[in-house]
């Protein structure tokens, strides 16, 4: 097993929660899913995966650019 290092965060309450709920049904401990969550945004940034929130708004903006995108093409 890795080594392990405690530290200590706070989180929204809403957040923590359903992190608690997620690991008693799959039967896991807090902890390991946490590490999972973390691990998997770690890998997202490494691969330069954006958010869908943030892709959401880059697509919106391309669309209401999209004309002037063209002309500025032209």
């Amino acid at each position: 097993m890795a080594a392990r290092e405690k530290f200590s965060s706070q989180a929204a309450p809403e957040l923590l929660a359903a992190m608690r709920r997620i690991a008693r049904a799959d039967g896991r401990h807090f902890q390991a899913v946490l590490e999972d969550a973390m691990t998997g945004y770690v890998e997202a940034r490494a691969r330069g995966t954006m958010r869908p929130k943030v892709m959401a708004h880059y697509r919106a903006s391309v669309e209401r650019n999209r004309l002037l995108a063209e002309l500025l093409a032209k």
